[in-house]
């Protein structure tokens, strides 16, 4: 076989995210993937990687990608999903980067790799037909060896390590008239292992599962978990009265749980499973070594680690997900199975024969640990030069003497704010020492509510604003004021962070693409702008 060099030369708009290439290769299956599945062999061949290990089809969730890597000891892995940084012509494509451990690049990669494609002036690649990825087994391309491996397979393995699937399923089984589930893979990388993990190992019935057929374009919809875009879930649960209903993502690193009447946010979902670990067998063996969220979340979680004398950490990295340390990833399925593990050991330990939910669970975290009224504001595709102005707003105000002590007043509800600290954070790994600078623009009150600005994706095609407003109330409030309508909780709050950043102005927006709350007992069409 030979080796052509092709010419090609810098452009602009490829600095990448926190993932992108290495051995172990797979992706959501969305455009143009098995297309460039074929070309990274051939640049790999070409230039003297030894060995890929390549998800069948070339699908492999992120969180199934990750334990790949680890499991056998992969230098790294290419991603190839559109989660981060899109591309394509219909923001359809991009490609992530995982380094050895498992987990995302780290900026000091991939400012690397971006200072690679300034200079780029050719690249290699064999000359050889395509290799067929839709058969497992080992084969040569030239001097690399190929593996394609069963892409459900050692992932689920690796769940069965951690939860405890017996309880599950004797739960399910004693209650299968009573307590259903559906999980929507929203025709992402997932509806094969959901298929595994909820036909095959729990014996559930197929209608138990609904879109669980990867398609390159999500059969037409938007693979996000939220209130907005997984309405095909949210419709069927409330309209079947379904007690327990879950969505992931296009890649597998997201989650959302959602029954009856009842949506689970990030940052409870997280605390929650925190303060029930002990019910799951992989941390009552090996017990948790620390919590940590994202800084733009609720603080849900602090409370939960105060409680039990745990170290906790605010990170600068979110996105909906949740996981732990099996991976160095968010697991979307993970999570979902953590629930159903915790809702059967629930049910095990109550004795008055109540049958305990999604409902019953929140309730009983509320009246234990207080709630954080939690909302976020996702404005997507916004004028890049607005979004920016924004910032710059925020920034100024942030530098400014005057703005710690200002009171801001809600024109709807009158209810006073007054400003307690400001601040852009910075976050400094404990572990690297590497620092991720200007990852949010935050504004505190003295009530202890707090307001936080996120601005991503700059560049031809727009931007996202995200907007993260919080209010806790402690459990002593009692169940009225605890059980409130998020709206109700947040009006107030809401009102003083758009005139604070004069976000409409800014962004010519009157409403966000996308709101994700947490909420007890609403009907749907309360929870979602779309």
């Amino acid at each position: 076989m030979s080796v052509k060099e092709i010419p090609t030369k810098p452009f602009d708009g490829q600095k990448p995210g926190t993932s992108g290439s290495t051995l172990v290769i797979g992706g959501d299956g969305r455009f143009y993937s098995p297309e460039v599945v074929q070309i990274i062999l051939k640049i790999a061949s070409a230039n003297g990687v030894s060995k890929l290990i390549i998800g069948k089809d070339g699908i492999l969730s992120t969180p199934a990608a990750s334990n790949i890597i680890r499991k056998f000891n992969a230098n790294g892995g290419i991603l190839l999903t559109a989660s981060h940084n899109p591309g394509g012509p219909n923001a359809d494509f991009g490609i992530k980067y995982n380094v050895e451990n498992g987990g995302p690049a780290p900026e000091s990669i991939t400012e690397k790799i971006f200072a690679k494609t300034k200079i780029i002036s050719s690249y290699k690649v064999i000359e050889a037909p395509p290799v067929e990825i839709s058969k497992l087994g080992d084969t040569v391309y030239g001097p690399l060896k190929v593996s394609v491996i069963d892409s459900v397979k050692d992932y689920l393995e690796l769940l069965e390590t951690i939860f405890d699937f017996g309880l599950i399923k004797s739960f399910l089984t004693s209650h299968k008239s009573d307590f259903k589930i559906l999980f929507d893979g929203l025709h992402g990388v997932t509806g094969p292992y959901a298929k595994a993990i909820f036909l095959k190992t729990l014996g559930l019935p197929e209608s138990s599962v609904q879109h669980c057929e990867p398609s390159p374009d999500f059969g037409g919809g938007h693979p996000d978990p939220n209130l907005t875009y997984a309405r095909s879930l949210v419709e069927v649960v409330e309209r079947d009265n379904i007690p327990f209903g879950a969505a992931s993502d296009g890649d597998g690193d997201r989650n959302m749980i959602y029954g009856a009447g009842a949506f689970v946010t990030p940052s409870d979902s997280v605390a929650i499973i925190a303060d029930w670990a002990e019910a799951i067998p992989y941390f009552k063996k090996g017990g948790i070594k620390g919590l940590a969220r994202s800084m733009p979340t609720s603080a849900a979680i602090d409370l939960v680690a105060k409680a039990k004398g745990l170290e906790y950490f605010e990170v600068p990295t979110e996105s909906f997900g949740t996981g732990s340390d099996h991976i160095r990833e968010k697991d979307g399925l993970w999570a979902v199975v953590a629930w159903l593990n915790i809702i059967a050991a629930a049910n095990e330990q109550e004795k008055s024969g109540k049958l305990w939910g999604i409902r019953e669970i929140l309730n009983s975290h509320y009246a234990k640990y207080g709630r954080s009224f939690f909302s976020r504001y996702d404005y997507e595709e916004v004028p890049s030069e607005g979004a920016q102005k924004l910032v710059d707003r925020l920034n100024e105000l942030i530098k400014s003497s005057s703005f710690s002590g200002k009171l801001y007043t809600s024109s709807g509800t009158g209810t006073t704010f007054a400003v307690a600290n400001a601040y852009n954070f910075d976050y400094t790994d404990p572990i690297d020492k590497s620092v991720s600078k200007n990852q949010g623009q935050v504004v505190t009150f003295s009530d202890g509510s707090r307001v936080v600005w996120r601005l991503s994706g700059t560049g031809s095609q727009g931007a996202t604003v995200r907007m993260y407003v919080e209010r806790y109330v402690a459990p002593g409030a009692g169940e009225k004021e605890l059980s409130r309508n998020t709206g109700e909780g947040l009006s107030a709050l809401i009102d003083v962070a758009l005139e604070i950043s004069n976000l409409k102005i800014f962004l010519g927006r009157e409403e966000p693409t996308v709101i994700t709350v947490s909420a007890i007992g609403l009907s749907p069409s309360a929870r979602v702008v779309g």
